[in-house]
């Protein structure tokens, strides 16, 4: 029998391409967020619906729990905007749990972030138990984790936390440094940039895919925190200047860009766990995954 999916923030860049590879895989497909998808990120075959997972009456309205996975990507972009970050990141996180803990699905993923780990020190590792964040998204996620890991302890509830790094690749909104770079390069623009020496860790949309799919089919992931990334950072500058290299064009401006005061230096995962459990590791090299990324560039 076929597989049904239920993706939270489905229309975004990594739900769209999660629900591009769950349709690949003949499985039925329903993404629920706020809003419909931009035209780039529609799918034929996806089942969208409108709902905000922070209003648990909602919610009750627009679902039914007879689904096989479900995966959370719901949340609020902007995060300068502190109580709708906290309301979609934990609240809604909360809800969607709660909705399907008498269920019968067979995994419920919560999409993690490294910002969890406040400023642990790098390498950072899901052993680390450090209870603090630094900004309203970190802590959202942070609770998020813990309220989910409680249900895991106290009902078996098939929860797995994927934190992930840096993703990157087609179709992404242009917020984040790769997109903006590739934008800014493709039209030979000059752009500010920090002087890039923050170390971070960028893996390719398609092994992110892979990875979430993997812990799908994985039960003994269950109740486990799981790092996502290639656990080979890289320094901000080089990525810009390869992507300016790439193109044959852009003129990065760096060091016109201050640093935010809680700016981390060094980013990245130590990923043992995610090759033990899951059998996983990033294939898709750096300059591979940017040269995927720009062909795929309007």
């Amino acid at each position: 029998m076929n597989k049904s999916i239920l993706i939270a923030g489905g229309t975004g860049f990594i739900g769209f391409h999660l629900a591009k590879k769950c349709l690949h895989l003949k499985w039925s497909v329903t993404s629920l967020s706020t809003s419909q998808p931009k035209k780039k990120r529609k799918l034929k075959n996806v089942n969208y619906k409108i709902c905000d997972i922070s209003n648990r009456n909602e919610l009750l309205k627009k679902i039914k729990p007879n689904y096989d996975y479900v995966v959370n990507l719901a949340g609020y972009v902007d995060h300068t905007h502190k109580l709708k970050t906290m309301k979609s990141h934990y609240f809604g996180c909360k809800n969607l749990a709660s909705f399907f803990l008498d269920s019968k699905i067979k995994k419920f993923i919560q999409i993690g972030s490294c910002i969890e780990y406040g400023k642990a020190r790098s390498p950072q590792k899901e052993e680390n138990l450090n209870k603090k964040t630094f900004s309203i998204y970190g802590k959202a996620k942070l609770l998020s984790t813990q309220f989910l890991q409680k249900l895991y302890k106290k009902f078996n509830f098939p929860v797995t936390i994927l934190r992930l790094y840096l993703v990157y690749g087609p179709y992404q909104d242009n917020n984040r440094v790769i997109p903006i770079t590739i934008h800014n390069a493709l039209g030979g623009k000059s752009f500010n940039c920090s002087n890039g020496s923050q170390l971070r860790d960028f893996t390719y949309i398609d092994d992110v895919i892979k990875a979430i799919i993997k812990t799908l089919k994985n039960p003994e992931s269950s109740g486990e925190i799981i790092n996502i990334g290639s656990g080979k950072p890289i320094p901000i500058k080089k990525v810009i200047l390869k992507i300016c290299k790439l193109v044959n064009s852009g003129k990065p401006e760096f060091g016109k860009i201050n640093f935010r005061k809680d700016e981390i230096m060094k980013l990245y995962p130590d990923i043992k766990k995610a090759k033990k459990i899951l059998n996983w590791k990033f294939q898709t090299s750096l300059e591979i995954g940017l040269k995927k990324t720009i062909k795929e560039t309007d």
